[in-house]
């Protein structure tokens, strides 16, 4: 296999921002939803505009945590096969792959203390 080309189509200043959410512990998904993660909400992300942090419900579970700047960006890259005329002739040759820069990741928003439960014990009257 050859070398592999990395291109960013959209210039360096232009490239989307993207950040990561952390979490520590794991978030467990239901086995009949395991065909859908793609396109499954996990929660809500929401940040008060007066306030650098951030909230993130999860069910019945919030957790607060900050937005932290990484030590070094990361890039967001997207795999495309180039299809090669000379590969229709001979299919056994190897194709050329290339990767898209989509996106640049310079922050994280890290949660790292506990949650807090959202619902407490009902009342007896």
């Amino acid at each position: 296999m050859g070398p592999i080309q990395v291109k960013c189509r959209c210039g360096e200043k232009n490239c989307p921002e993207w950040a990561i959410i952390e979490v520590q512990g794991v978030i467990e998904v239901k086995s009949e939803l395991q065909n859908r993660l793609e396109t499954l909400e996990i929660g809500r992300l929401c940040r008060p505009s007066s306030q650098e942090t951030y909230t993130f419900v999860i069910g019945y579970h919030e957790l607060t945590g900050s937005k932290v700047k990484l030590k070094k960006p990361l890039m967001v890259l997207k795999k495309v096969k180039q299809s090669d005329e000379s590969q229709e002739a001979n299919p056994e040759s190897s194709s050329t792959v290339e990767l898209d820069v989509i996106g640049v990741i310079r922050q994280k928003i890290l949660f790292k203390s506990r949650p807090k439960a959202l619902i407490t014990g009902s009342k007896k009257t």
